[in-house]
């Protein structure tokens, strides 16, 4: 071989091995994952208790993604209830690659230092109907401070000529890891204070097990005739306070909840509870979906907000806050069975049949 042939052979080897090596170099830079994560966006999930998540809050997020972005794609996980699980969670979106993530805290002040690290590493975050803690991009929820002056004044309604501070209220709250449950404490104390005497006030974690403990624990400390009414805050729980106020022997009074659950909605039917509210799951998982897809596509989202709120860790959030509607037997038609949330034969099984023929749903 002569000189000039080899100067070639060891001028292709070396730039063949230049170009072996910037692309592992390439590879390994970006420590989140490979590109194609590029276009995935994540969805965390607080809990599977509350029904709302698996059966709505997910698949509607989902196809909304899907029908604004063809080629994205959700990667999907649930907290179980669990802070320290949907922090792992968080970190695991990160490794793969996902660009934003749209949350809903299982706590929200538990859950700041991951977002931070899901921010630093260039994943945008959107809260979702929760407001997290951390330098989130925007915010999608409901008016929450509404939806427990809607619950409070269900409550006052039901109550009727009872309603006087003479009356002794129960108030089950949800969990104070959960910002919401506080605005939705303070919407319903502005409803009711001076109204009606709040004589035992617990929280119940967002529990049905814990709730029923609470209510059983006022019934010992007030005395099951000396109970007006009952505040739950959401559906779930008012199904555990629902039972043991049925083994307490006591039954009339006004129990609220909250998240319009198929269970709530029977049971208003019944007579069992006296309020819900309706929080539209498709157009607060849309809102959110698009936010994550602008986000994703480094749109602008002012656009799609309507306010900015301040979380608990002092950041300034733009947020699009949603209007709650309450539920009770005299609007189950025009609401949840109008959008299609539930139909008339969901609601009207076999056990329920006779109360839906008197409330006019058959």
């Amino acid at each position: 071989m002569n000189a000039t042939m080899r100067r070639v052979v060891i001028g292709a080897t070396a730039v063949s091995m230049a170009v072996s090596i910037a692309a592992c170099g390439k590879a390994g830079d970006d420590d989140s994952g490979s590109d194609s994560g590029s276009k995935t966006i994540g969805l965390l999930l607080p809990d599977s208790v509350t029904t709302r998540y698996e059966k709505f809050d997910k698949p509607y997020f989902e196809a909304k993604v899907k029908e604004l972005c063809s080629d994205c794609t959700v990667e999907y996980a649930n907290a179980a209830g669990d802070a320290a699980k949907q922090a792992q969670q968080v970190s695991s979106m990160i490794t793969k690659g996902v660009k934003v993530i749209a949350i809903s805290a299982q706590d929200a002040a538990a859950i700041k230092s991951s977002i931070q690290a899901a921010v630093d590493k260039g994943v945008k975050v959107v809260a979702y109907d929760r407001l997290a803690q951390g330098p989130v991009s925007g915010y999608v929820s409901f008016d929450n401070v509404k939806v427990g002056e809607l619950q409070g004044q269900a409550l006052l309604d039901a109550l009727g000529s009872k309603a006087t501070t003479a009356s002794k209220v129960v108030m089950i709250n949800g969990d104070d890891a959960d910002p919401n449950a506080a605005q939705f404490k303070e919407g319903a104390h502005k409803a009711l204070d001076g109204k009606v005497t709040i004589a035992y006030e617990q929280s119940g974690l967002w529990k049905d097990t814990v709730a029923a403990q609470k209510m059983s624990a006022a019934i010992t400390q007030l005395g099951a005739k000396n109970i007006a009414g009952v505040y739950a805050a959401n559906d779930g729980m008012a199904g555990g306070i629902a039972n043991t106020l049925k083994g307490a022997g006591i039954s009339g009074i006004p129990l609220t909840g909250q998240d319009a659950e198929l269970a709530a909605i029977q049971r208003i039917v019944a007579g069992t509870q006296s309020a819900t509210v309706y929080k539209a799951y498709k157009p607060e998982a849309d809102a959110a979906a698009q936010m994550a897809v602008n986000l994703l596509e480094g749109k602008d989202i002012k656009s799609l907000t309507t306010t900015t709120l301040t979380s608990g860790s002092g950041d300034k959030v733009p947020s699009q806050l949603l209007t709650p509607v309450s539920v009770t037997k005299a609007n189950i038609n025009d609401t949840v069975v109008k959008d299609k949330l539930y139909t008339v034969q969901e609601i009207c099984t076999a056990a329920y049949a006779a109360a839906c023929k008197t409330a006019g749903l058959q």
